[in-house]
């Protein structure tokens, strides 16, 4: 069935970060968008990061410093539009002898401190791990550390409120809609799809992005589209384990091989262990942690903590596939980060691919792709403007938390702590969209589970485009890790009467 009489200006395929990002901003700059995401939307790549706004410590090694100087620069800007989902966080990287000298570990930490235009975040400092905090869950034989400053966020909720952004900007967003088959005539982009119920759509646009992620060849293919760049899937695996220790810092650590992981205070009561990279065959192929990396996370993780990590004690692991730019790198951490954006005109209207990239540095790949659109789309009118303008309940200052979480808590004071900080944190100033007047759980439609109301849940549905309990357990919300199976089942049961 036809969309519409009226052809889109850019039409987007991918629901990830690049592509919710492009359509926010070019639908922010006047342009009539369309946004096509096979799934839910952050369902692949984007949901699986490490969840970090970080200038990537490590790619210094590999001499990326414009990577790494670009993604500090956006480490404060992605702070500053979006507080509530995005927290500053200190690590603590212990010295190990025999690996890198502490000497190259002070210089690179001094030229991450400085080649990014740092402005509010803390200094390295080095530190005594006999007499930090962080110290305690350490084994005794470390002894020198550093303590260093990058980001922290909801990567799922990242995505979604750049998507929401762009609908309340105007964009038209289909989620578990599938680009099928893509052609160009008469100066059109024609998009023939399906979705998950067995509809059929022909969209057309005047222009086309190609923000697959992962997929990005295959996209490339159906539009009988050569790429410009072979790509490099890396599977990076993670695991959580039940909290390790009690304060609020985080870890960065080296290995023997010279690879590094972290180890990150997750949802209250678990430590988040990651990453991997390894060579990952398919993107058809679902992504999941091996055994082999299970154990490898947990062997390197026993090195440093007191208490050993083991397999047994993992209660959810998930992965992800990076679709890398193939540099020709042997081992995959090696493979660069970067992004690169193509412009292909040979149909006669534009088709723009974007390859590669990583979260942090999403804002500026979506922002260079719209410049790079601009010229060949009139509709895109507008000036730059995604680097001061909040995204959906952000609009409060970085500072501005705390002050938040403790005027919902005198106003619902039938909300737990944890909740109330659970809730200021993934919505912002918009919690009190959906909190209203409620005077207590009834109000709201009474509690599913865990602070998770039907109030709340109504919200996810109608503004932010769930659909199933994975949509709102482990996207909008990750309370997935506090649910019991009863608890998901009532959620469940929610949803069905809600589609009937």
């Amino acid at each position: 069935m036809p969309d519409s009489a009226l052809p889109y200006d850019v039409i987007v395929v991918g629901g990830g970060i690049n592509g919710a990002g492009v359509a926010r901003d070019a639908a922010g700059r006047g342009a009539r968008v369309l946004l096509l995401e096979a799934g839910d939307l952050a369902q692949g790549t984007s949901s699986s990061s490490t969840k970090l706004i970080h200038g990537g410590l490590r790619y210094l090694e590999h001499y990326e410093f414009g990577l790494v100087r670009e993604a500090l620069k956006e480490r404060e800007i992605l702070w500053g539009i979006a507080p509530h989902i995005i927290h500053p966080l200190r690590f603590v990287l212990p010295y190990r002898d025999g690996l890198r000298p502490r000497w190259l570990l002070r210089l690179g930490l001094f030229l991450y401190d400085h080649i990014g235009g740092r402005k509010k975040l803390p200094a390295t400092r080095s530190i005594d791990l006999r007499r930090h905090v962080a110290g305690g869950p350490l084994q005794p034989q470390y002894v020198h550390g550093f303590e260093y400053s990058d980001g922290w966020t909801d990567d799922a909720r990242l995505v979604v409120l750049n998507a929401r952004d762009a609908a309340d900007r105007g964009a038209r967003v289909r989620t578990r809609t599938r680009a099928e088959m893509l052609r160009c005539e008469d100066g059109l982009w024609v998009v023939e799809a399906s979705d998950d119920r067995g509809h059929h759509y022909r969209f057309t646009g005047h222009s086309v992005v190609n923000a697959a992620g992962p997929a990005v060849l295959d996209l490339l293919k159906r539009a009988d589209a050569e790429p410009d760049h072979a790509m490099r899937l890396v599977r990076g695996s993670h695991i959580v384990v039940r909290k390790l220790f009690e304060h609020d810092y985080a870890y960065f650590f080296q290995l023997p091989d010279g690879r590094i992981f972290f180890a990150i205070p997750y949802e209250r009561d678990f430590t988040l262990i990651g990453t991997t990279d390894e060579d990952h065959p398919d993107p058809a192929i679902v992504p999941r942690a091996s055994d082999a990396e299970i154990a490898y996370l947990c062997e390197g993780a026993s090195l440093y903590f007191r208490t050993p990590v083991t397999p047994a004690d993992v209660v959810w692991t998930y992965s992800g596939v990076r679709p890398l730019v193939e540099d020709g790198s042997g081992r995959p951490e090696a493979a660069t980060r970067g992004y690169r954006i193509d412009l292909d005109m040979e149909e006669g209207a534009p088709l723009l691919t974007i390859y590669g990239g990583k979260i942090t540095s999403y804002r500026h790949v979506a922002e260079a792709a719209v410049d790079a659109l601009a010229g060949h789309v009139p509709a895109l009118s507008g000036k730059r403007w995604t680097a001061k303008a909040p995204l959906p309940g952000g609009g409060f200052p970085t500072s501005g938390a705390a002050a938040l979480i403790a005027e919902i808590r005198l106003a619902y004071p039938f909300l737990t702590i944890a909740t109330a900080d659970r809730i200021v944190r993934a919505y912002g100033l918009d919690a009190r969209e959906w909190l209203g007047d409620a005077d207590g759980w009834d109000a709201l439609g009474g509690e599913i589970g865990h602070g998770l109301s039907a109030a709340e849940a109504e919200w996810l549905v109608t503004h932010e485009w769930a659909r199933t309990t994975d949509d709102i357990l482990w996207r909008r919300t990750k309370l997935g890790l506090h649910f019991t199976p009863e608890e998901v089942a009532k959620l469940a049961a929610w949803l069905e009467a809600k589609r009937n």
